[in-house]
C-alpha cells in the first residue's frame, strides 16, 4: 500500500525522499510524528475556456477545470492528510481503507494535468499533425496518423463506463501504442515503462453538455484541438 501512495506522489511531481518522510511523516522514538504535508492546487490553463470552441465549449471547459479537476485535488489533499494521521497512529485498517481515495483522486489530478497540456487552440497549433520523431513513430507503428486516430476513436467509443484512452510510449518495446484505463486510473498503473504522450478524457463530464450521449462525435472533433507539439516534445525527451 505504501508503494501505491509513493507512486502517486511521484507521479504528481513530488521530489522523492526516504522512508516515512516521503509520506509527510517524521520517525520519532517509537512513533511517527506528523509533518506539514505538501498540498496541491489547481493548475492554470494556458488558454481561455472558450479558446477550444467549437470542438469543446467554453462552458464545458470551465466546469471541467474549476469543478471536476478541483474536486479531485481537494479530495486528494484530504486523503493524504488522513493517511498521514493514520500512519502516525499506526492505524493499519485506516491506511488500507484510504488507498482507493488516494488512487482515484490522485489519478484524477494526474490525468487532468496531462489532458490540459494535450489541448491547444487552433490558432496556436491545435490540430496540426505531429512532425519529426513522433510522426515517424506513428507511421511505423500504425501506418498513418489517420489510422491511429481511427483506432483511438474506436477504443474510446467502446470503453465501457468512464475512463481514458491514451497514446503511450512503451519504453521497453520502443514503440508507441494505445492503452485505455478505467475511471481515473493513471497510465502508470499499467506499468512504469509506459509514458503518456496523449490522453483523452472519455468521462461524460468531458463532453455531455455539448455532445449529449454521442461520444463518437466528441472523439471525432477533439482532434481539431490536440496539441501534437507537446506530445512530440514528451516523446523526444523520453525516447532519447
Amino acid at each position: 500500500m505504501a508503494f501505491r501512495t509513493l507512486l502517486a506522489k511521484k507521479a504528481l511531481g513530488i521530489v522523492p525522499r526516504h522512508g516515512a518522510v516521503e509520506l509527510g511523516l517524521r520517525p520519532g522514538p517509537g512513533l511517527c510524528q506528523l509533518r506539514s504535508l505538501q498540498t496541491f492546487s489547481l493548475p492554470d490553463l494556458p488558454y481561455d475556456y472558450g479558446a477550444l470552441e467549437p470542438a469543446i465549449s467554453g462552458e464545458i471547459m470551465g466546469i471541467h477545470h474549476q469543478k471536476h479537476h478541483q474536486a479531485y485535488i481537494t479530495n486528494y489533499n484530504k486523503a493524504q492528510e488522513q493517511l498521514a494521521e493514520a500512519m502516525a497512529k499506526g492505524d493499519t485498517s485506516k491506511v488500507v481503507g484510504l488507498q482507493g481515495a488516494i488512487k482515484f483522486n490522485g489519478g484524477g489530478h494526474v490525468n487532468h494535468s496531462i489532458f490540459w497540456k494535450n489541448l491547444a487552440p487552433t490558432n496556436e497549433g491545435g490540430g496540426e499533425p505531429p512532425k519529426g520523431a513522433l510522426g515517424w513513430a506513428i507511421d511505423t507503428d500504425f501506418g498513418s496518423l489517420e489510422a491511429l486516430i481511427q483506432k483511438m476513436n474506436v477504443e474510446g467509443a467502446s470503453l465501457q463506463g468512464s475512463g481514458w484512452v491514451w497514446l503511450a510510449l512503451d519504453k521497453e518495446l520502443k514503440k508507441v501504442k494505445i492503452e485505455t484505463t478505467a475511471n481515473q486510473d493513471p497510465l502508470v498503473t499499467k506499468g512504469l515503462h509506459l509514458v503518456p504522450l496523449l490522453g483523452i478524457d472519455v468521462w461524460e463530464h468531458a463532453y455531455y453538455l455539448q455532445y449529449k450521449n454521442v461520444r463518437p462525435d466528441y472523439l471525432k472533433n477533439i482532434w481539431n484541438v490536440i496539441n501534437w507539439k507537446y506530445a512530440s516534445e514528451v516523446y523526444e525527451k523520453q525516447s532519447a
